[in-house]
């Protein structure tokens, strides 16, 4: 049996149709998960659900619990992600209300804990396909159906932040091939692996960033307005997806056994 598990980012919608809403706490060696985790579901399928940075986005992406929430899903039986990302873009084709689904990803983070190995054990995960390609061909295939625009990979960097980009800085990141930029897909990504669980990103642009000579300066109020606007069609491939999403053999379940010393 599969169960999704859902970790939303800003401007994840509160509509999105779950029922059988319950909140609950969920104990981690990790701390306390970065808001009361959700379970419901989502038309007849078992989710669980968290958002990201926490009620009213009080976390801001370094204090996130990203460790807590992916050991929290898997002890809730989680065995798929799909989380949801603000991203800015760096390549003119992607353009504000673009959906991107994540093939790659660059990290430009310092201060996260990017594994759950501590003790007298080291994982070395492989991760030169980070994201899990099954999930990504389904998110493709049904944004297609859905006639929503999107693009089927891109590399997406992770900054540190809270702070957004210099224009030097998004310069940079496109010349070392960089599509868009958020500030969360690192270490989620890198520790949902590590928990043997296949994950996939829903990027949203909302901006062109910062490299695009005389654009307006990008500013949370723009990433906003933009993903409230197109917020609807997230909640679409979603509803849609999330019924679709089988207990398939994959290498992302496995990719763990191998790498623990």
């Amino acid at each position: 049996m599969s169960k999704v598990g859902l970790i939303g980012g800003s401007g994840l919608d509160d509509n999105l149709g779950v029922t059988d809403i319950k909140r609950q706490k969920v104990h981690t060696p990790y701390g306390a998960t970065s808001d009361l985790i959700i379970t419901g579901k989502l038309n007849g399928k078992e989710i669980v659900a968290v958002a990201r940075h926490g009620a009213n986005h009080r976390l801001m992406p370094l204090r996130a619990s990203y460790r807590a929430n992916v050991w929290a899903f898997k002890e809730l039986g989680v065995t798929h992600i799909l989380a949801t990302t603000a991203c800015g873009s760096l390549r003119e084709k992607i353009k504000p209300g673009h959906l991107v689904f994540i093939d790659q990803f660059i990290d430009r983070t310092t201060k996260r804990d990017q594994t759950f190995y501590e003790g007298m054990q080291v994982c070395h995960i492989p991760m030169a396909e980070p994201f899990c390609p099954k999930l990504r061909k389904l998110l493709c295939e049904t944004a297609e159906k859905l006639n929503i625009p999107y693009h089927s990979k891109g590399t997406i960097v992770t900054i540190e932040g809270p702070r957004f980009s210099t224009r030097a800085e998004s310069q940079m990141f496109r010349i070392l091939g960089g599509d868009v930029i958020n500030m969360s897909t690192v270490p989620e990504v890198v520790l949902a692996r590590e928990a043997g669980i296949c994950y996939g990103v829903i990027a949203m642009s909302t901006d062109y960033d910062a490299w695009r000579e005389k654009e307006e300066a990008v500013t949370i109020n723009i990433v906003l307005e933009t993903m409230a606007k197109n917020a609807a069609n997230v909640n679409r491939l979603l509803q849609e997806v999330v019924p679709h999403i089988q207990d398939w053999e994959c290498m992302c379940k496995t990719a763990y056994k191998d790498a623990i010393l």
